[in-house]
């Protein structure tokens, strides 16, 4: 009797032990998992071994009672650790991001989550204009703890339209619920199908253009031209059809861009004028505080970005920001911001700004406001 009751006592002790063994080695399996999936490594899983890894571990955790656990095609460009919230009206989100036009209803805002944020589309885009100062206005913006901003132009909605929804969510930087995302790309201004389809995929984007005098901004993107093309004709060359009756060349790209209310009466048919915020280039140079207080308002954020944040550069003719808190030295713009223009005759200038005036006045009149170019 004393050995069968030993007997039993070390099964039991032996099964115990054997339960703890598997529970340990579960909870090994699950911590090492989360380790890789924290570094970045489940990303780069192969989609079959990601997803027998996931429903492993939702069975550990009794996580698949009651779910219906939905994928996106694994052709996709989707994060294997993405959770896609489906919108109400579509049958998938396969079926929502295929099509060369996207015909989406407005308001969409898929998003990519994970434990660090979420891939959002953009609530607010910075879209005109060139040489208009919209570098120094989004590295300005990303000192603002709730931006997270593209690094590099897109441009989606004017030359990569075609590559889906899917390829430019994936661009987004990742951002927690209380975080604005934000892209920059001047050339949406001036590009016809831009608000139609930017419209398509949300009509509630904040739209920002920074402008500038139309004539320094016409030379400004002729000298940035020059620096790449030395062979360049001349400026004056270039603005006149014909020098003999003065003749504005509207089809050179450095003067049809300064057509502002040209372009924005294309915006506006889609977009209403409170859904943009105008910003002057000249007073981004002159008093940048107050521009980005307008800029931070009109984004609905806290205004964390003042006067303590820049100093004057005299060598570039441009403001810089401050040495921040762990930097050795203060962020100014690259070296192709604030280059010396060529020399351009005065008549030539003076043609070019009668030109420019009556679209001005439409421009101040659309916008209710003047910027004083005249």
């Amino acid at each position: 009797m004393g050995c069968s009751k030993w007997r039993a006592g070390f099964n039991f002790g032996h099964l115990k032990a054997q339960s703890k063994l598997s529970v340990f080695l579960t909870m090994i399996i699950i911590f090492t998992y989360l380790f890789y999936c924290l570094s970045g490594y489940c990303e780069s899983l192969p989609r079959p071994v990601y997803d027998q890894q996931t429903t492993f571990i939702n069975k550990i955790l009794g996580l698949n009672d009651g779910l219906e656990q939905q994928k996106l095609d694994p052709h996709k460009n989707s994060s294997p650790g993405s959770v896609v919230r489906e919108l109400p009206g579509f049958d998938s989100v396969h079926s929502l991001l295929q099509g060369n036009d996207h015909e989406l209803r407005p308001d969409n805002n898929i998003s990519i989550a994970n434990n660090f944020g979420s891939k959002t589309f953009p609530q607010a885009i910075i879209i005109g204009v060139k040489k208009g100062g919209t570098r120094a206005l989004l590295e300005f913006l990303r000192i603002h703890p709730d931006v997270r901003a593209v690094g590099t132009e897109p441009h989606f909605f004017d030359r990569f339209y075609d590559n889906g929804l899917e390829w430019y969510r994936n661009l987004m930087p990742r951002t927690l619920e209380s975080q604005i995302t934000m892209e920059k790309t001047p050339s949406y201004f001036v590009t016809k199908e831009a608000p139609r389809r930017l419209f398509a995929l949300s009509r509630h984007t904040k739209l920002i253009v920074v402008v500038r005098d139309p004539v320094t901004r016409a030379v400004s993107d002729y000298t940035q031209t020059l620096s790449k093309q030395p062979g360049l004709p001349s400026f004056q060359s270039l603005t006149f059809r014909n020098s003999t009756t003065g003749l504005i060349d509207t089809s050179w790209s450095a003067v049809r861009i300064g057509i502002y209310a040209k372009h924005l009466e294309n915006w506006l048919h889609y977009f209403p004028l409170s859904k943009f915020l105008f910003v002057s280039g000249e007073r981004l140079v002159t008093d940048p505080a107050g521009e980005m207080g307008r800029v931070q308002d009109f984004l609905g954020l806290k205004r964390v970005v003042t006067d303590k944040h820049f100093y004057f550069n005299q060598t570039k003719g441009f403001p810089c920001l401050k040495k921040p808190e762990g930097s050795s030295r203060p962020r100014c713009l690259g070296k192709s911001k604030g280059r010396p223009h060529p020399q351009i005759s005065p008549e030539v200038l003076l043609r070019l700004r009668e030109f420019y005036r009556p679209f001005n006045m439409k421009f101040y009149q659309m916008t209710g406001h003047d910027f004083g170019w005249d």
